[in-house]
């Protein structure tokens, strides 16, 4: 009997992607399937969508339309992610060639509706926090692992509360389990997922359990092989001292953060309900950079956001200057669905937002080319988990930084001491010393 092949496009936050590793694994519990980037040769299609964003949204009925054109007659199609969450049962009224959709939380309902013709399962109320997974992950030498699900804050631009559901956390045993059976199979990093990863433990479905992000860290990190932890992402709110000095002291835990900041200004950040000011950021990042000099952080900011003032984007300006952070994810604001800022007068015209984009991104260029322009002859460990072509190997250093060397399947899974060679802005090629 021929083996199916799927086709799974993959959209938005690491969080998409597990929920794609899990996908494929549920599939294979029922019947095995074969990975294929040919459309044409796939007897099942599955779009796993983002809609933090407002273009993923917009692109994905035309998506369809192509799919629908060039896959076999027989191939279906599944939508699944968050603007399933969101869209539900409108996918299907307004692409009837559509067979299925599946909320982001209930993913682990794919084997049983995957024969349900136009069935649709997008219940936020959904807890599958103690739904053990099937075995799968795309690189080997690392492994993703979900750690809670939802959100329980109340962003005024975010609509993840709305496709993701109230948060929850997955048991630590749980946990625990699925990242040793990762390391065993050769996996030597791991990297915890979640909305909030560092609001961890507040919600879990049995009560009894009381466990904080700082002591999940410091029960994972007592597993026999495991090499390197890293988590995303982080909230400011909840970085107290507990949690930072672990994340400085821990020699497991790399030294890399992400510190979403989203705006300079507080009073943007009242308006946008993220529960802290300027100052507590700035605060927070100074003391990791005394803790851990040598650890990266990166941020995630929003720009044209209703009422922002010239000052307030000086105000983002000036917390980019003093913190000078080492990767930046900028976007201008775009009204959500189901979100309060979407209702906000003075929405702020697009080319200002443009503007004032533009002007974050090339100083952060600049930042980016100091900080790897100054890493010439300096030695990282490095963990190779990826074969490129032109006889080249990638990894990462502790702190994040995406290395290139010549080499061969030799060097996978091996953490090694790499002097850098060449720079440039996104990468950096060494030798291996």
């Amino acid at each position: 009997m021929s083996v199916k092949k799927l086709y799974i496009e993959t959209l938005g936050c690491a969080m998409n992607v597990r929920d794609s590793e899990h996908m494929i694994a549920e599939l294979n519990q029922k019947e095995p399937y074969e990975l294929t980037n040919e459309l044409s040769d796939a007897d099942l299609i599955i779009i796993n969508t983002c809609s933090v964003r407002e273009k993923p949204v917009s692109k994905l009925f035309s998506e369809i339309g192509v799919f629908n054109k060039y896959k076999k007659k027989s191939a279906k199609i599944g939508v699944t992610g968050c603007t399933a969450s969101h869209l539900g049962q409108d996918i299907i009224k307004r692409a009837p060639s559509v067979d299925f959709v599946l909320g982001a939380r209930n993913v682990s309902k794919l084997s049983k509706i995957i024969d349900v013709k136009h069935a649709v399962e997008v219940d936020l109320d959904y807890d599958d926090s103690s739904y053990t997974f099937g075995e799968y992950r795309t690189n080997p030498f690392k492994a993703m692992v979900n750690i809670s699900m939802g959100c329980d804050k109340s962003c005024t631009y975010c609509i993840v509360p709305a496709t993701r559901g109230d948060e929850v956390s997955i048991p630590s045993d749980l946990i625990v389990q699925e990242i040793t059976k990762a390391v065993s199979s050769g996996a030597k990093e791991i990297m915890l997922l979640g909305q909030n990863v560092n609001n961890y433990g507040k919600h879990f479905t049995n009560s009894e359990e009381k466990c904080n992000f700082t002591k999940l860290l410091q029960k994972i990190s007592k597993i026999d092989g495991l090499e390197r932890i890293r988590f995303t992402s982080p909230h400011p709110l909840h970085m107290d001292d507990e949690f930072l000095n672990e994340f400085a002291s821990n020699p497991k835990i790399c030294k890399q953060i992400h510190i979403p900041l989203q705006s300079g200004s507080t009073k943007l950040l009242k308006d946008m309900k993220r529960g802290y000011t300027k100052e507590w950021f700035l605060n927070r990042c100074a003391k990791v950079r005394k803790l851990a000099p040598e650890a990266t952080i990166s941020t995630d900011i929003i720009v044209g956001f209703p009422n922002e003032s010239d000052d307030d984007f000086e105000d983002t300006m000036d917390v980019l200057e003093q913190v000078r952070f080492e990767q930046l994810f900028s976007f201008k604001y775009s009204p959500r669905p189901h979100t309060t800022a979407a209702k906000f007068d003075n929405q702020i015209p697009k080319e200002i937002a443009s503007a004032r984009l533009t002007r974050l991104q090339k100083r952060h260029t600049q930042i980016i080319d100091e900080v790897m322009d100054a890493q010439m002859d300096k030695v990282h460990s490095v963990y190779f988990d990826e074969l490129k072509s032109g006889s080249r190997v990638s990894g990462r250093s502790d702190d994040g930084k995406l290395f290139f060397v010549e080499g061969s399947e030799e060097l996978l899974g091996q953490i090694l001491p790499v002097r850098v060679t060449k720079t440039s802005r996104g990468a950096l090629d060494g030798v291996v010393i």
